[in-house]
């Protein structure tokens, strides 16, 4: 069609910045905003607090018990400068102890928006396919990274955990949720030995039975393999390590 720009395609594909134009030696004013507003809405997702109330009032709602916990930074000026806090409990906390196969935890992390948006629809989907798992009550974190759901795996008596968190917001991506998987969780387990879902983020990134389905795949092999990570492969036809 005439008039029309061929790189209109590639930005149709994409929510990536692409192709932006140029403006002299600049990008043009039109662009620039957009790429200032797209940082803002970052910065915001990222210091915006989780309403806990309203989390824990739908994850109740979908008839599972509920636990409160928090990591050991005091604010949220700490937990982005220490994130080793942010692996730890506050001090004091008491968690009622079972014998669990798997804890939910559903944490904040680095976009409490992507949690409060996304993370009730995925529990409902990871619940589903829990089948002949003895699951423990869903914790609500606050001021958590993904090494928190170790500890709380400890307290609560759960041999591994699964951590719905809020990834870091990008400039195109301000509500991305992440999942971690940990067989035998205990405090000290490194990256190595999780698996992560990411981009769960409907209708942009993964949606909330795909990414339920790979998990609960993940989840079996990992009870019948006995360990998760690396040597834990999304496609069971893969080779191990």
């Amino acid at each position: 069609m005439t008039g029309t720009d061929p790189l209109d395609v590639l930005r149709a594909s994409t929510r990536a910045r692409v192709a932006l134009g140029r403006a002299g030696d600049a990008l043009p004013t039109a662009r620039l905003l957009e790429l200032r507003a797209a940082h803002a809405a970052a910065r915001d997702a990222v210091h915006s607090p989780l309403d806990v109330d309203a989390l824990a009032g739908a994850v109740a709602a979908l008839g599972v018990d509920t636990l409160r916990a928090a990591g050991a930074p005091r604010d949220r000026a700490e937990y982005l400068t220490r994130p080793d806090l942010g692996r730890l409990l506050a001090a004091g906390t008491e968690l009622p102890a079972g014998e669990h196969d798997v804890v939910l935890v559903v944490a904040d992390g680095l976009s409490p928006r992507a949690v409060q948006e996304h993370a009730p629809g995925m529990l409902a989907e990871i619940l589903d396919r829990l089948d002949g798992w003895r699951v423990a009550p869903v914790v609500v974190a606050t001021q958590a990274r993904v090494a928190l759901g170790d500890e709380i795996a400890a307290a609560v008596g759960a041999r591994s955990t699964v951590v719905l968190i809020g990834e870091r917001p990008g400039m195109s991506s301000v509500d991305s949720l992440g999942v971690y998987f940990t067989y035998d969780a205990r405090r000290g387990r490194r990256d190595s030995e999780r698996n992560c879902l990411s981009n769960i983020r409907p209708p942009h990134g993964t949606g909330y039975a795909a990414a339920a389905t790979t998990l609960a795949m993940l989840m079996s092999e990992a009870k019948r393999l006995k360990l998760s990570g690396v040597g834990l492969k999304a496609d069971p036809a893969l080779p191990a390590g």
